[in-house]
């Protein structure tokens, strides 16, 4: 199985995980952001990865430092459990939310790039603040060496557009994550 737990620790946030990619969708998340528990959740879930994941932030300043921090540790624990199997490597999935439909497509590539093309009208759902979901893609692709692309095809309500992004994101990192026989997915043989 490939399973990892990470621990990051610094003056704004003190976050532990541990992620197992041949799960079933099992999930333990607390990270005091209700609705940003709810779309790990939903990326999880829809990964069929089992994560368990605890996050203390400096709240009393705003989610900020938490959300990034989170996809800091969750691109770096899922780096250590893909290991050096060789993988499907890309991975798209179209997601639709009610009016909403969203598109994630990504490569496990070692080249991280985010595109991101999300814009949400309300500046918070709960106590998350929407402009941290870009910065929670943004982190997850860079320190799990990814090459990620996420889009709102359209959509009016904010809390169906990142819902849609998250779980396309699961679906996307499911099939890429897949193992293979043989080598590498390259022409140049190494990523």
């Amino acid at each position: 199985m490939r399973i990892a737990t990470l621990t990051r620790t610094t003056r704004e946030t003190d976050i532990t995980a541990t992620l197992c990619l041949d799960g079933s969708g099992q999930t333990d998340i607390h990270t005091g952001i209700g609705f940003f528990d709810h779309m790990l959740t939903a990326l999880a879930v829809h990964a069929s990865f089992d994560l368990t994941l605890r996050a203390k932030g400096d709240l009393d300043v705003d989610a900020h430092h938490t959300v990034e921090d989170t996809g800091i540790v969750l691109g770096d624990i899922l780096k250590k459990a893909l290991g050096t199997i060789p993988v499907q490597r890309y991975g798209s999935f179209y997601i639709p939310m009610d009016e909403s439909l969203g598109f994630v497509s990504l490569d496990i590539s070692g080249r991280p790039f985010l595109h991101w093309e999300c814009s949400c009208t309300a500046p918070m759902i709960g106590s998350f603040d929407t402009q941290t979901a870009e910065e929670f893609f943004r982190a997850l692709a860079m320190h799990a060496g990814i090459t990620l692309h996420a889009r709102v095809l359209y959509g009016t309500n904010d809390h169906h557009k990142l819902e849609a992004l998250f779980k396309a994101l699961g679906h996307a990192l499911n099939a890429a994550v897949q193992t293979r026989d043989g080598a590498v997915l390259s022409t140049k043989g190494v990523l």
